[in-house]
């Protein structure tokens, strides 16, 4: 456990120190996007061999809810993921914490959110079930990121990840907004879980019937 939790530690101050790290340098909202797209794809080409390479406590939540993840290694999973990102965003003096924008609601934000972590779950449930190869996972899987940050970054952020706006809303002093991110990405990740197990129960006794 001790090695997947450094694994989760690692990865997710990869993600958060590569993607931040691109809005401490001014990039534009392409090569910021971008920029987490493929710090999420080479974590996962790195660590998904040693622990899944969750890098995102909401991807922790909906895998346990599924099955893919343990109860005894949830917390741990969890713990690791918040204390990467932390540090990479404490490096990095607390650059690029998520907001929404002034002209959004908080309703709509909390839709948004909602949405895209849901829709980033579903499209990790849809890869892993169709691919055995860790590296078609990485692509596929930063290939979404990449896309839902650039679409929705402007209006919220795009934070998809508890973690991701743990740390440098943290750092930065806006932590208020964090138990905002983190109900509503946990929230969208869940109800992907929950369709899965459905789904998956109703094939299940599909296949029975027959």
């Amino acid at each position: 456990m001790w090695r997947r939790g450094m694994a989760e530690f690692f990865g997710t101050a990869l993600m958060v120190g590569v993607g931040c790290g691109s809005i401490a340098m001014g990039a534009s909202e392409l090569v910021i996007s971008l920029s987490f797209g493929i710090a999420v794809m080479i974590a996962i080409l790195i660590f998904q061999p040693i622990s899944g390479a969750h890098i995102n406590p909401a991807v922790s939540l909906a895998f346990y809810r599924s099955g893919h993840l343990e109860k005894e290694a949830l917390l741990p999973y969890i713990v690791a993921q918040l204390s990467g990102a932390t540090v990479a965003a404490y490096l990095l003096q607390g650059v690029g914490p998520t907001k929404i924008a002034e002209d959004v609601s908080l309703p709509a934000a909390g839709l948004i959110e909602v949405f895209i972590t849901f829709s980033l779950m579903a499209s990790i449930y849809w890869i892993v079930l169709r691919s055995q190869t860790h590296i078609s996972i990485a692509i596929f899987v930063g290939c979404v990121v990449a896309l839902l940050a650039f679409w929705f970054g402007p209006f919220t952020g795009a934070s998809m990840n508890p973690a991701r706006t743990f740390g440098p809303n943290l750092i930065s002093g806006e932590a208020s907004s964090i138990p905002f991110y983190s109900f509503t990405t946990a929230l969208g990740a869940c109800i992907a879980a929950e369709a899965f197990v459905r789904m998956k129960l109703g094939k299940t006794n599909d296949e029975s019937q027959d």
